[in-house]
């Protein structure tokens, strides 16, 4: 059986793996744990590529058939791999970083595409000089992060101090500072092919991720084209525009954008999977299953599956439920007072927390999205209240 390496674990690709006739083989962080029955090695860091090579190369793996990342922090990883073991795929490690390093992404986009303004935060950079540059309100972040972590907003010069000590502090392009949008966020799950924009879907968070960081829930759900005709047709020539600008291989794409009265303006772009359960809700809407299509990429493959982004008959959403903020809940509790499509949820004060502070899942949906996003609305008020708000089933 073909092998396929894979930097990080998630269920959804290992099940697509399988379902493709591939033996798959982790490289992981703890505390990642794989299945019992696949192989993996553990790497303290997912980002230096020389150690990502030494697992790779010390597994002795037989007929390799390509190499994958589930998540943003093996993006480089991954173009590294390939390179060196002539492999199938994008193997541009210099091109790749485009889509890592926020400064040197939005520095290379032309003047027409509206973005927050953005700098490296080097040794030293005082609050008053980035106040001057960037405004009273800005954010920082980690230049190559992912999913908001070690985020902040920043209003004064005790927060800033309080956000640079996430960081090493030894670096002048460890940290950038951008200017702050406040705006409502949607995002764009596409496939870039031969330069083009070959498939794309669009979806608004309930909470925005940096909040999710900070204790909120985690939840989406996908937008109906045929009620924002105009915000689709933007968002389609956005990507497109930020995708050739920066020379994108082909790729499943993920790309951030703010929702503001001149139109989009960019937030950022990667080149991988979709979080959360985003190919899941896409593949539930479209039939387009996006674990699949980045299979194929790695295996450097045409894509033979048609491309459904037309009006679907049902929307989908997906909420990553946490522990409530006060009481208890269990998954009775939420399916007495909702309909969902699929869900997960463990009562245990033993579970370990996953990202964004999930101790379960679900999948909701319906015909009008306006009503799903509604569903959604409700469901993360009972997840967050433990239950203190409740809607009866079908209302």
């Amino acid at each position: 059986m073909p092998t396929m390496i894979v930097l990080g674990y998630r269920d959804g690709l290992d099940e697509a793996l399988r379902r493709r006739g591939l033996e798959p083989f982790y490289i992981v962080q703890p505390p990642v744990n794989p299945p019992e029955c696949r192989g993996f090695t553990y790497v303290t860091d997912m980002e230096n590529a020389q150690e990502i090579l030494r697992a790779a190369l010390s597994a002795q793996l037989d007929d390799t058939a390509g190499v994958l990342t589930v998540h943003e922090m093996g993006v480089f990883g991954a173009a590294y791999l390939r390179q060196q073991l002539n492999l199938p795929g994008n193997t541009d490690s210099a091109t790749t970083l485009y889509f890592r390093d926020k400064y040197l992404q939005k520095s290379k986009l032309p003047p027409h595409v509206r973005r927050a303004r953005c700098r490296y935060v080097s040794v030293g950079t005082s609050f008053k000089t980035l106040a001057d540059g960037l405004g009273e309100v800005f954010v920082v972040k980690p230049a190559t992060g992912a999913g908001a972590l070690r985020t902040t907003i920043v209003r004064s010069p005790e927060e800033y101090e309080r956000a640079l000590a996430l960081f090493t502090g030894q670096s002048d392009v460890e940290v950038v500072a951008e200017s702050f949008i406040d705006a409502p966020e949607v995002y764009i799950d596409g496939i870039w092919k031969n330069g083009d924009l070959q498939w794309s879907s669009m979806s608004r968070n309930h909470t925005p991720p940096l909040n999710a960081v900070q204790g909120g829930v985690l939840a989406a759900h996908i937008l109906d084209r045929r009620r924002r005709s105009t915000l689709f047709q933007q968002a389609e020539t956005l990507a497109a525009q930020v995708l050739a600008s920066l020379d994108a291989p082909d790729c499943v794409f993920h790309l951030e954008a703010f929702t503001e009265d001149a139109g989009l303006t960019f937030g950022e772009c990667a080149i991988r999977l979709p979080g959360a359960l985003s190919p899941q809700v896409n593949k539930l809407t479209f039939g387009v299953d996006l674990f699949d299509v980045e299979i194929s990429l790695a295996l450097g493959e045409e894509l033979s599956e048609p491309l459904n982004s037309g009006d679907p008959d049902r929307f989908y959403g997906y909420l990553l439920l946490r522990r409530p903020k006060s009481g208890s809940l269990t998954q009775q509790d939420f399916e007495r007072n909702f309909r969902f499509d699929e869900i997960q949820y463990s009562s245990s004060p033993d579970t370990p927390l996953g990202p964004y502070g999930r101790v379960g899942q679900a999948i909701v949906s319906d015909q009008d999205e306006l009503k799903l996003q509604q569903t959604i609305e409700d469901i993360v008020r009972f997840n967050e209240a433990g239950g203190g708000y409740a809607q009866s089933p079908g209302e």
